[in-house]
């Protein structure tokens, strides 16, 4: 029975073969002889005895054979030919006793090219085995800038820890990521229960994925870019044990996000509120009583107490602004203190249970356990403060554009100071923050060119925001751009907003704000009208507003002369209009290279993926080994690396 094995892969080999000279592809195997003309090897490594998936032996290692396979390894040549008995033989052993003669082969890149044994591939590929053992010597190209080989390289040192050779990645930095979401110690060797949980992890996903009727991940993307995703998003303790259909399941529930991040662009920005469109009504809708609007239940999730922490106290004044102008709207509660992922999956799990159907996570640390519960939950929209760049649509995300107003602080500051020296305090390198460092210095820029801003991070170890004060006083500076505002109980009662040093008390003269109750109000106003969740968005989305919304604006005292708060409020009316932004004309860095030079503004994404820092600022964004421990955690989630690193 085996020549009717035969016909069946021999019609298989031709539909690949003709498929190929369709899309001018290789219809034969290819010959890593050829491959590597042009490759410098750097060493050849020995492996011994391996046991390798079929899915990545793609080609032979020289062209002797290479025409009697298509480039799917099924044969190509008649029956009756010698090649075409051996095969059958080949097909008899296998459904007999199995395929057990190693094959050898070459690896390059985490491909096999087979040196003996391409009937035997051949046999098992028609069959669907999933591995095969192989004699497999690595053939490692000399590294460079090539992305294939720095990634392979990536791969190298995955292996040495995992001895895994079943995935394959198809961005930089994924080996590593992977190592970090699976091991407590992502540079320990793994143990053979480790090798054995992901193995099986791997398995009943790629399975689960597979068995998805008409349905494929996007071109470019691996099955394991996939699975990174999922661990990611659902957590690897979470889903290392789950069957496969149990895996399903949760595909299902997250599988447009495998769709989503191979789309182009980063993030949808919704710049004002209202952008978001609301769904089109069909014909019959105009004859269709309307449902009631949905009354929000929203819960407010703090990794601390609020009323220790300057950033999560501005969230609670604006819950507290809800309770009390928002009553007819919404109803809110708040969990603090949840100073785990394990804690607040649990806490959010336990509210939604309550009957909240909107949820605010509050700080970027919990992007990650917001993911998980949306996982489960896709009846409950949750939100995640943080100017987001995932690709993830499970959870929005919202921030507020606070370098509008950084900005109109600059202006102010480059028209009071004296001598030309003002001092920016800042707290984590994360994204956003450079476009708030250099709108400021644009604005002192614009209306004292000649003054400089001088650059600290009270988040670098060794640094406190006393010392850096002091130090401020010693080079001369008598204005500082500070905190955006403190907690209560906090001792450092005038360290916030702009303020004057050159006293013996810091004198308080201007405060950059946010209002979050506004923010709150105008998003749950969306949920409740059934317009937040009910766009069509292709990628994630991020509701960024800021002064024309009315979610920043600046805080003025009377120490401003007039004529200067003329001035910012001229500016500050022109950017509500739109006819004026911070960034905007000729913008140039700290090395002299010129960013921007259009009088059209800067496009959102390059201000919302600014990593330098503009030619009037002394200083440096910080690298993560020269930050505290405590700050790593969230510069970990959302940091940015400095571009042009100079220091005066």
């Amino acid at each position: 029975m085996s020549y009717i094995e035969y016909e069946k892969a021999q019609k298989l080999g031709m539909k690949a073969f003709k498929a190929a000279v369709v899309k001018g592809e290789n219809e034969y195997l290819p010959v890593l002889d050829e491959i590597l003309k042009d490759v410098e090897i750097q060493s050849d490594v020995n492996l011994g005895l391996v046991q390798i998936p079929l899915e990545n032996v793609v080609g032979t290692s020289n062209v002797g054979r290479t025409y009697a396979f298509a480039n799917n390894f099924m044969p190509l040549l008649d029956f009756k030919t010698e090649f075409g008995g051996k095969w059958s033989s080949l097909c008899d052993s296998h459904l007999e006793e199995g395929i057990r003669e190693p094959i050898k082969v070459y690896e390059y890149l985490n491909k096999f090219y087979v040196i003996e044994g391409n009937k035997r591939v051949s046999v098992l590929k028609y069959f669907d085995a999933v591995s095969v053992p192989a004699f497999v010597t690595r053939r490692i190209p000399k590294l460079t800038d090539d992305p294939e080989i720095k990634l392979y390289y990536e791969f190298l040192d995955f292996y040495k820890l995992t001895d895994i050779n079943y995935i394959s990645f198809s961005k930089e930095g994924s080996y590593r990521k992977l190592l970090e979401l699976t091991s407590e110690d992502p540079d320990a060797e793994w143990t053979e229960e480790q090798k054995r949980d992901f193995g099986s992890a791997n398995n009943n996903f790629c399975k689960a994925i597979k068995s998805r009727k008409g349905e494929k991940l996007p071109e470019g993307m691996t099955l394991t870019d996939a699975l990174l995703m999922f661990i990611e998003i659902c957590g690897y303790d979470e889903i290392k044990n789950l069957t496969q259909n149990e895996m399903a399941e949760k595909i299902n529930l997250i599988y447009e996000e495998f769709v989503d991040a191979a789309k182009d662009g980063l993030i949808n920005l919704s710049l004002e509120p209202g952008s978001e469109n609301a769904p089109k009504r069909k014909l019959m809708d105009i004859f269709t009583p309307q449902k009631k609007a949905t009354q929000a239940i929203a819960a407010f999730v703090f990794d601390k107490d609020p009323k220790e922490s300057d950033w999560l106290y501005t969230h609670e004044l604006g819950r507290l602004y809800l309770d009390e102008k928002c009553k007819d709207k919404v109803k809110t509660i708040k969990v603090h203190n949840l100073m785990t992922e394990e804690e607040t999956v649990q806490a959010m799990e336990d509210i939604i249970k309550m009957g909240v159907n909107i949820m605010f996570t509050t700080s970027s640390q919990q992007l990650a356990a917001s993911r998980k519960v949306a996982a489960n939950h896709p009846e409950v929209e949750i939100l995640n403060c943080s100017l987001n760049t995932s690709p993830y649509k499970l959870v929005k995300t919202y921030y507020a554009r606070l370098y509008e107003v950084k900005f109109l602080a600059g202006m102010i500051a480059g028209a009071l100071t004296e001598n030309g020296k003002i001092g920016y305090l800042a707290d984590y390198p994360i994204t956003g923050m450079p476009a708030n460092i250099n709108a400021f210095a644009l604005g002192v820029a614009m209306v004292n060119p000649r003054a400089r801003v001088y650059l600290e991070w009270t988040t670098v170890k060794g640094v406190t925001r006393a010392e850096v004060i002091e130090r401020f006083k010693a080079q001369g500076i008598d204005y500082v751009s500070d905190q955006i505002m403190i907690a209560p109980g906090s001792n450092s009662t005038r360290l916030y907003g702009l303020y004057c040093i050159s006293g013996d008390e810091p004198v308080n003269i201007a405060m950059p704000v946010y209002d979050w109750g506004v923010f709150y109000e105008k998003l749950i106003d969306a949920f409740n009208a059934g317009t937040l969740g009910s766009q069509k968005e292709d990628k994630a989305v991020n509701y960024w507003w800021g002064l024309s919304a009315g979610v920043v604006d600046i805080l003025c005292s009377k120490k401003i002369p007039t004529g200067t708060l003329n001035l910012v409020n001229i500016v500050k009316n022109l950017m509500v209009q739109k006819e004026l932004s911070p960034f905007q004309g000729k913008i140039v860095s700290q090395k002299g290279a010129v960013k921007h030079d259009s009088v059209e503004p800067m496009s959102v994404d390059e201000i919302v993926s600014m990593n330098w820092l503009v030619d009037n600022i002394e200083g440096d964004i910080p690298e993560y080994d020269e930050l505290k421990d405590a700050a790593k955690s969230l510069v970990e989630v959302m940091g940015v690396n400095d571009e042009d690193t100079t220091v005066s």
